[in-house]
């Protein structure tokens, strides 16, 4: 048995136990705020400017122009200028994945590949205007925005 009385014991276990969740937390938040800096990453290196949209679909595909001040722009393209609440759900140096909630606006899930620094490739689909929609559209900076 012990030297130490019982509530000795239940002290120090305490006192171990109490380091070990502090250490835990701070690991956890240490790592949160490391993906926090680099989220979305990608997205940051595309160039601002014009943009011409190709979408891949049946029949006549269709072309419009966007002009964009960075490619995070790019992951609501059928939800422009809301203020939606986003999750990330796959980032990494060549794609990401983020899906993004617009209260009473609708939704989306948006994929984006980059090919290069001024050419990705767009997949999106969810709700806006109270319809469903999906796309998929090959996107290319072509200058800048009012040229």
């Amino acid at each position: 048995m012990s030297d130490r009385s019982f509530p000795e014991q239940k002290a120090v276990w305490n006192k171990r136990l109490t380091s070990a969740v502090a250490g835990a937390a701070a690991l956890v938040v240490g790592a949160s705020a490391a993906y926090a800096g680099s989220a979305l990453g990608m997205l940051d290196r595309l160039q601002p400017g014009a943009w011409e949209l190709r979408e891949r679909t049946a029949g006549a595909p269709s072309v419009t122009s966007v002009c964009i001040d960075g490619g995070r722009k790019l992951v609501q393209l059928r939800h422009p200028g809301l203020a939606c609440s986003t999750l990330v759900i796959d980032d990494n140096p060549t794609d990401v994945t983020v899906q993004y909630t617009c209260r009473g606006q609708g939704y989306g899930r948006t994929h984006i590949r980059r090919e290069t620094d001024t050419l990705i490739q767009i997949d999106s689909q969810g709700i806006a205007n109270g319809l469903p929609f999906a796309f998929a559209a090959e996107a290319r900076r072509i200058g800048r925005c009012g040229t």
